[in-house]
């Protein structure tokens, strides 16, 4: 009677295998990992594209992808093993447009609600405490930002032929603030963090402006744009208790000094670099925390 051979182990593919290392390494990095960051890494889906699709100039994202749509779902299948070989946990992201409607994304052409769900899954470590992931899901379901560009060179608005010095990126080209409906807006320029922060909450419709750094290649935020109600209001607010605020900035100025002293100190005394932040770092944190709550 011949020997019965033995199962071989089937060995994963090639597209599994660039799936897995590209979601070890973004969950090594991260608390969380989705299908969109492991399409980015392993080549499929251009991030400019996913930018584009984000602010609602691309229908879906299928169209942009390098892949056809089996690929994709392949992808997705073995990354949902993985995570689950892995032991993480999985909730389903909220994707809005950038957009004035503030629409929900799609994924695919289709728009199969089982697959779009599949796309919205993010999965997250499952170490995390209850209240990082409930941070986590609750920013993974945040609408994204307005976003508003300073533009480097002339330019013209799709709907009306007009210009100005800020453009909003929407369906097939730029819009002026007017067609945009953002031009009741005012600008307030980047500096005052408390100004700014009391600005945008007061605010029922904000949007971030940044411009194009030929020198570092990436847009870098110049400031918001507010209702002119709204930064009034912070404005009285920061005069109401600016002089607090000096007091505190003095305070904050003088531990900072007693801290590097302290540091240097410590490494003057032999203690390793590492160990000394590690001594700092409490103070440090809660300076950092003063200043964004001022």
């Amino acid at each position: 009677m011949p020997e019965q051979a033995s199962p071989v182990s089937q060995q994963p593919s090639r597209v599994e295998r660039r799936v897995v290392e590209a979601a070890e390494a973004v969950i090594a990095r991260g608390t969380s990992v989705s299908p969109i960051e492991i399409l980015i890494a392993v080549g499929w889906l251009p991030a400019s594209m996913v930018d584009a699709w984000r602010q609602g100039r691309i229908e879906h994202l299928e169209q942009v992808a390098a892949v056809g749509p089996d690929k994709l779902a392949a992808a997705l299948e073995h990354l949902g093993r993985w995570a689950a070989r892995t032991g993480l946990r999985q909730h389903e992201a909220a994707y809005i447009a950038g957009t004035r409607d503030r629409r929900t994304l799609r994924f695919t052409v289709a728009g199969a609600p089982e697959v779009e769900r599949a796309w919205r899954t993010h999965w997250i470590r499952a170490d995390l405490s209850t209240a990082e992931r409930e941070r986590l899901t609750r920013r993974s379901r945040d609408a994204p930002d307005l976003v508003v560009i300073q533009p480097l060179k002339e330019w013209t608005c799709t709907a009306c032929g007009g210009t100005g010095a800020f453009l909003f990126m929407e369906g097939p080209g730029p819009l002026c603030l007017g067609c945009a409906d953002l031009d009741h807006l005012v600008f307030l320029a980047a500096g005052d963090a408390a100004l700014t922060r009391r600005a945008r909450k007061a605010s029922r419709l904000a949007a971030v402006v940044v411009r194009f750094s030929r020198s570092r290649k990436r847009y870098e935020r110049q400031g918001l744009l507010v209702e002119e109600a709204a930064l009034e209001q912070a404005e009285a607010q920061c005069l109401a208790d600016e002089e607090a605020r000096a007091r505190r900035r003095e305070r904050d100025r003088e531990r900072r000094a007693d801290q590097d002293l302290a540091y240097d100190d410590l490494l003057m005394g032999g203690v390793p670099r590492e160990e000394a932040r590690a001594l700092v770092q409490p103070d440090i944190d809660r300076i950092l925390a003063a200043w964004q709550h001022p």
